[in-house]
């Protein structure tokens, strides 16, 4: 009865992070329409995520009293370098979000699934298994109906969709990456150097981009809610919740940030989303469900 009580603990758990992360896009396109940079959203994001986990990495040094493993130079080298990829996420994210509506963007961003079987496929040198294939003709399907392409009337804007393709790659990255560098030290350490590495790339950009005065008024308006929604309450609930679940179930509850997000433009943006776009929107949810569910074990 325990187990399953923690099953059900993690489920909701990556279900809430997932739901936070899904409102993000929404919040960034509001703070793009009151006039705020790409260099102020993403910069005002990561100062205060910085600031949250080095709090919450205060609290668990003090809970543990001292005891946690430390990271080693090695350690905060291979993750900063690993943090490159979510700093590049945020980046190629909200600048697609810029030039495409956010229904648009998140379908993008959800090419994750067929980027990880392929970088599965290239890292491990082993063909993906009949199950995975399917899920990926499934994705790209969805992903058709998903973002309307098949009718004429609209017109996505090629810089949106560039963009777009370009997040899901670093997040395809970041997510392999996360699973696989310094795992014997806390997820909240991890999380904290992974930060640093991505605050790298986006005040680069912010330098190198930004022509006029930095607004200091975004880390009063949105700086605060786009860092809990976006750098510290779903990675910290995932980071908690994916134990508990495994990795199969939970990305499958993880998948609840597509519609989430979705919802929130439709709400909130008025974006129009037709039902194409909504069945395409279920085969991509189908798709991840069907990558993650072992077929073989029910069976036996």
């Amino acid at each position: 009865m325990t187990s399953q009580n923690n099953v059900l603990k993690g489920v909701f758990l990556v279900a809430l992070g997932a739901t936070t992360y899904g409102m993000l896009a929404t919040f960034v396109k509001i703070a793009y329409s009151e006039g705020y940079t790409t260099a102020e959203v993403t910069t005002s994001q990561f100062i205060y995520g910085i600031m949250g986990i080095l709090l919450i990495n205060l609290f668990q040094k003090i809970k543990n009293k001292n005891t946690a493993v430390k990271a080693t130079p090695k350690n905060i080298f291979s993750l900063m370098l690993a943090g490159t990829s979510l700093g590049m996420t945020s980046l190629f994210y909200y600048l697609a979000v810029k030039y495409i509506p956010v229904s648009i963007g998140i379908v993008l961003l959800m090419q994750t699934v067929w980027m990880g079987v392929l970088l599965e496929m290239i890292l491990e040198k082993k063909l993906p298994s009949k199950q995975k294939v399917i899920a990926v003709f499934i994705v790209l399907f969805g992903t058709v109906l998903a973002t309307n392409i098949i009718n004429n009337d609209i017109k996505l804007d090629w810089r949106g969709l560039v963009w777009g393709i370009l997040a899901a790659a670093s997040f395809t990255t970041t997510m392999f990456t996360a699973n696989r560098v310094a795992t014997e030290i806390s997820s909240a350490q991890r999380s904290l150097y992974m930060l640093l590495g991505g605050a790298v790339i986006v005040f680069s950009f912010a330098f190198a981009t930004q022509v006029t005065p930095f607004n200091l008024e975004i880390f009063l308006k949105w700086g605060i809610v786009l860092s809990l929604f976006g750098t510290i309450i779903p990675p910290m609930l995932m980071n908690i919740g994916f134990p508990l679940t495994g990795i199969g179930l939970g990305s499958i509850v993880s998948a609840l940030e597509l519609p989430v997000s979705v919802m929130m433009a439709f709400v909130l943006l008025n974006e129009k989303v037709i039902l194409t776009q909504w069945i395409g929107i279920v085969l991509i949810i189908l798709a991840i469900i069907i990558m993650n569910v072992n077929f073989k074990s029910k069976k036996s």
